[in-house]
């Protein structure tokens, strides 16, 4: 495959998350859609070191961490979400913006 699929792909990960970002009430929804978008740009950053320099290993390394850290940022999110639904039932981004008051 060539660079320019891998990077359009990437786009259209990238505008559909935050398509479901900018819309979406629900807090998981919410996460859901960060989550796509930085598999976007890990999939366009993934490509271009790819087609750039494929022997170097320094790349694989970054991606690797970089999806490392999405996984702990979500796991921790998801951690946060449920604590305040447990404690409060707070499931909507709305009902989170009252928090700060």
């Amino acid at each position: 495959m060539t660079l320019e699929l891998f990077l359009l792909l990437a786009a259209a990960l990238f505008c559909v998350g935050l398509f479901g970002a900018l819309t979406q009430q629900s807090i998981v929804m919410l996460m859901m859609g960060l989550e796509l978008m930085l598999g976007g740009v890990i999939l366009a950053a993934a490509a271009a070191w790819h087609y750039i320099a494929p022997a170097a290993s320094e790349g694989q390394v970054l991606i690797v961490v970089a999806v490392t850290a999405m996984a702990l940022e979500m796991a921790i999110g998801f951690a946060v979400v449920t604590a305040l639904f447990r404690s409060r039932e707070i499931d909507m981004t709305d009902m989170a913006a009252e928090l700060k008051e």
